[in-house]
């Protein structure tokens, strides 16, 4: 923490696009500082880019974050509302002395800029506006001339302690006198950031290292505004398993994709905290209230985070494996009805039977989807055999459907459908043919699912019941019989 003070941090998201991997990364490390040292987590919206932001970005935006449980406190900040502030900031900076208005029109600035790639240098604005006489602007601005404002760079050097890359030092003579206002009178964006900042009261600005360029400018302006610096912390770039960039040739990169990909919340943030963090020794999976109590800037990275989407699969199987049965199900109804295999109310009508099936199949599950689809056969009436598992396990036709008969009439007669006089049936069955037990579980796994992968053969008969398991294997038998 800074100061002794409670801490105030917040994400600060363009309405331009859906909440990207990248934000939500630097939003859950701000939640997570916040939550960890009792502190508060502030949504602000950066709406001033008016031709580029939408309702329907900014709706993604709450929807992403809701969803991963990434809930703000207080209300949401616009920073479209606070233009009046932004200049009167600019206005501030005018009056003491540290911005200038500048005449200089996009033509004539184009044009020099031209001039110094000519002759091979970076072009710099050279501050002829700055030695305009007073007189000569006040003429100017009562003439209408349109004008921008200025920030003056003062020289030496501007300096901070970062919390992610320690000391950071920028020579001031490489930062050219920056437009703080546009002639429209919208604040840049350097100018707004800090303003708002300053308005929120915002201790720690926890961002993507690629704002790093940005921090010296406002660092610049919020000791010209007279108030106190808040403490930096830059976080490392997400990049892809090509180690360039995280973009959309990577495939998904919005957070409301992965949600409708199968993914629950929890996996989500547990994969995103890895990215640029670690909480010590080989720790991987974690609850959420294991990051916040283990989250430590101490821990944070400076070395660009690798995205890999077989990780993140791995992860959420994790997640499927652990969390409650009761924070999985209204996860994984939804998409058992959206997948036309059962309605709400007849879920809730067999509930303790739908509860066992979801923990029976979620150990070999590392989406919502595979639940599903490994669901199917407990649900349907006529079942689908999968063309892998019938030529590993059906390859002699006459073969497989003369040992179902034999498991059927064996499996007919246990008297009691629970798992050990099951067992007992099936294995004696193996054993007076003279075969391994696998020989006869794998041909009735096929003809239970269509599948070659399921839960345990015993667990699966009794989750499926007498009736619907020896009606399958009548099926089965059916279908060789027309091979």
């Amino acid at each position: 923490m800074t100061n002794g003070t409670k801490p105030r941090l917040r994400f600060a998201p363009s309405p331009t696009g859906y909440l990207h991997v990248g934000g939500a990364r630097t939003a859950l490390f701000n939640w997570l500082y916040a939550r960890k040292y009792g502190g508060e987590f502030l949504l602000r919206i950066e709406d001033t880019d008016k031709a580029r932001s939408t309702d329907e970005s900014t709706s993604a935006i709450f929807d992403g974050l809701e969803w991963l449980g990434l809930l703000w406190d207080n209300g949401v900040v616009y920073q479209g509302a606070n233009l009046e502030r932004h200049q009167a900031d600019a206005r501030k900076l005018l009056e003491n002395g540290s911005a200038y208005r500048c005449f200089c029109t996009p033509a004539e600035l184009e044009e020099r800029r031209r001039e110094a790639a000519t002759g091979k240098e970076a072009f710099k604005y050279d501050r002829r506006c700055d030695r305009l006489s007073r007189e000569e602007v006040e003429r100017r601005v009562a003439a209408g001339e349109p004008y921008v404002v200025r920030f003056r760079v003062p020289e030496g050097s501007t300096e901070w302690d970062d919390m992610v890359h320690e000391r950071i030092a920028f020579p001031n003579k490489d930062i050219e006198d920056f437009v703080i206002l546009r002639s429209d009178g919208t604040p840049i964006y350097n100018l707004a950031v800090v303003s708002d900042d300053i308005a929120m009261g915002i201790t720690i600005v926890m961002r993507g290292d690629d704002h790093i360029s940005n921090t010296p400018k406002q660092i610049l302006l919020y000791r010209a505004l007279g108030a106190p610096l808040p403490t930096f912390a830059h976080l490392p770039m997400i990049h892809g398993l090509d180690g360039k960039k995280l973009s959309k040739r990577h495939g998904a990169t919005a957070v409301g994709d992965y949600q409708h990909l199968g993914l629950v919340p929890g996996a989500m943030l547990n994969f995103l905290a890895l990215l640029g963090w670690s909480p010590g020794g080989d720790r991987e999976v974690m609850t959420v209230p294991e990051m916040i109590e283990l989250f430590s800037v101490d821990g944070l990275q400076k070395k660009a985070a690798i995205f890999d989407p077989v990780k993140l699969d791995w992860m959420n199987g994790q997640h499927l494996s652990m969390i409650p049965i009761e924070e999985l199900e209204p996860r994984v109804t939804p998409a058992i009805v959206a997948a036309r295999l059962a309605t709400e109310e007849e879920l809730v009508a067999r509930r303790d039977w739908y509860l066992r099936l979801l923990d029976l199949l979620r150990v070999r599950s590392r989406t919502i989807d595979d639940i599903v689809r490994q669901a199917k056969p407990y649900f349907l009436e006529d079942i689908e055999y999968d063309p892998t598992a019938v030529a590993k396990n059906w390859k002699d036709a006459a073969e497989a459907r003369e040992l179902l008969h034999a498991t059927r009439d064996v499996l007919a007669n246990v008297p009691e459908w629970k798992t050990e006089p099951l067992e007992t049936a099936l294995r004696s069955l193996a054993e007076s043919r003279g075969i391994s037990a696998g020989k006869v579980f794998q041909p009735l796994r096929v003809a239970l699912t269509g599948l070659t992968v399921s839960p345990g053969i015993f667990e699966m008969l009794i989750q499926m019941g007498r009736e619907l398991s020896l009606k399958r294997i009548d099926k089965a038998i059916s279908a060789l019989r027309g091979q």
